[in-house]
């Protein structure tokens, strides 16, 4: 057997989840990052992913979403989606987020006494690193970075009960669904390919 014919397999763990981009989401984000930990034994990363996404998926819906807490059914459109994804590779946790728009979120410097503003800053904060990546679907997926201590697997992938969310939280199917599952699935790659070198 030569060198060309080893091949070195990259530990790789990701899920996803595309949302309708209303307030509410923000918290079934909080959800979707605490079951998919749990079902990883990651749960030392939980409260610093969960406040990551959290951040994230906030401005993703000012972005693109509906901000009316309490929106209309007829307000809501197709194309108000968000896509969200927790991916693992080599020891590294990614939390990510996609909106349909184009333009880099801004980190704020707000005063003592605003009472908004601070979310890249908490990211920043806690994060090694953040960014923005533009797939070529459109939109923008911002990104954040955790290192993890350990990258083993779970032991097996046991049958799971599946994450249950109320009717009209899962972003319809149509066009903008599947931009962001494609952006989220190209930035997997991205991701996976630059870790791998």
């Amino acid at each position: 057997m030569n060198h060309a014919d080893i091949v070195r397999p990259i530990p790789l763990l990701a899920a996803s989840l595309r949302l309708t981009a209303v307030p509410t989401a923000v918290g079934h984000s909080r959800m979707f990052v605490r079951f998919t930990l749990n079902r990883w034994n990651l749960l030392d990363q939980e409260e610093s992913a969960t406040l990551i996404m959290s951040e994230l998926v906030t401005n993703a819906i000012q972005a693109s979403g509906i901000t009316d807490p309490a929106p209309k059914p007829w307000q809501i459109k197709e194309e108000h989606v968000i896509g969200v994804q927790l991916q693992v590779v080599h020891g590294r946790l990614f939390a990510e987020v996609w909106d349909r728009t184009p333009e880099t979120p801004v980190r704020q410097n707000p005063d003592f006494n605003a009472t908004s503003g601070r979310g890249l800053l908490l990211v920043e904060s806690i994060a090694e690193k953040w960014g923005v990546y533009r797939p070529h679907v459109g939109g923008k997926v911002v990104w954040a970075e955790l290192p993890l201590g350990s990258t083993e697997p779970p032991p097996s992938d046991p049958p799971h009960r599946p994450l249950l969310l109320p009717a009209g939280i899962r972003a319809p199917w149509g066009p903008f669904e599947l931009q962001a599952r494609q952006a989220l699935l190209d930035r997997l790659m991205v991701t996976t390919f630059e870790r791998r070198r």
